[in-house]
């Protein structure tokens, strides 16, 4: 009798059933401790990567963690009114900043430990990050930093295939969504704050470009173009597919164009249906966390909440892996990025229900 009370309460947990239970700010200071107490080096100053370490383990993380942990913070100052873990990841992010021509940018490692390569995406959101706390604080340092990043993220465009911005700098093998999809934000995110007709332009000729290019009869967006002999890698992210959602809103914003506002209920339709099908991620929980911005923006023109239903119960289901430490997930290894993209979920389910939409 015993065994069949607990089976039942896992089935319960697992399908949903506890959706309205699951306190989300709670989970969101559990899990933003235990990145603080296991991934932080207070010795250096910077995070580690992976838990547990790798045998060669380097000084410090690559920079795209650091990118999901931005975020979620500034999620989390906007829920708990508290941004000094925000501040704190911002500091740690300035010393992954190089001068280096064309144009300055922020390298995937510190340049103190060697330095790394440097990928437009990387930069896109830390730049869309800088420009929501713009737009919270109307500080213009976060203003100059997201046009710094445009500036850098333009030396990645060109003509060839039509138009479109590269992945990674001086290596001209791929286009990809990834690049594009937040460069479109960014500079409508740029716009909105400065009605620069430039950022405008930049944005509609990228969405023209990869709605053209990389998407799907369904309205979601393959992974990149190859230059090489002009295929399509046709993977499909949540990620990909949530910038360009995001992006269409955007554009339907600024435009009024009603088109822009079809196309974003057709993307959040297939979106849900692909990445969220039977109540459980597809993939990574930050590629998951790019998508729920999205469908977070589109509640404004599309009341019903079915998508963020479905996000509960993948979060609900995912809950019954979290591990003696509090991290997300069944793989033993813990990644920063998932664990910052998860982190980001919460705070932003949390903030729906502090308002009254869940």
């Amino acid at each position: 009798m015993k065994r069949l009370f607990f089976f039942l309460a896992f089935t319960w947990i697992v399908s949903g059933g506890n959706a309205q239970k699951m306190d989300y700010a709670q989970e969101y200071r559990q899990l933003s401790d235990s990145i603080q107490r296991y991934f932080y080096k207070a010795g250096n100053d910077f995070y580690k990567e992976q838990l547990p370490a790798a045998p060669n383990e380097r000084q410090a993380s690559y920079l795209w963690p650091l990118c999901a942990l931005f975020e979620a913070y500034q999620v989390g100052g906007a829920l708990n009114g508290d941004f000094k873990n925000f501040d704190h990841v911002a500091t740690i992010i300035k010393k992954y900043h190089t001068d280096k021509s064309p144009a300055p940018g922020f390298a995937s490692f510190p340049p103190v430990y060697g330095g790394g390569d440097r990928f437009y995406d990387d930069n896109q959101w830390i730049g869309i990050t800088a420009m929501n706390q713009y737009g919270r604080t109307h500080d213009k340092t976060w203003l100059a930093l997201g046009a710094e990043i445009y500036n850098f993220m333009m030396t990645g465009a060109d003509t060839v295939s039509g138009g479109g911005l590269y992945w990674q700098e001086g290596v001209k093998k791929t286009k990809n969504t990834c690049s594009n999809g937040p460069g479109i934000l960014l500079a409508l995110q740029l716009y909105n704050a400065t009605k620069d007709q430039k950022y405008l332009n930049t944005a509609m000729g990228l969405y023209t470009w990869v709605t053209t290019r990389l998407i799907s009869p369904e309205g979601l967006f393959y992974d990149n173009l190859r230059m090489k002999d002009g295929t399509i890698d046709t993977h499909l992210y949540s990620y990909n597919t949530g910038t360009m959602l995001q992006a269409a809103i955007f554009l339907y914003e600024i435009t009024k164009d009603e088109k822009y506002l079809r196309e974003a209920k057709k993307t959040a339709n297939a979106a849900a249906s692909y990445f969220l099908a039977e109540g459980k991620f597809r993939d990574n929980y930050w590629f998951n966390a790019v998508l729920l911005r999205a469908l977070e923006q589109l509640l404004q023109y599309d009341k019903n909440t079915w998508y963020l239903q479905l996000f509960q119960k993948a979060v609900n289901r995912a809950a019954a892996e979290k591990d003696i430490h509090g991290f997300w997930g069944a793989a033993t290894t813990k990644n920063l990025v998932p664990q910052g993209g998860m982190l980001e979920i919460l705070g932003r389910l949390a903030l729906l229900r502090k308002q009254g939409v869940l």
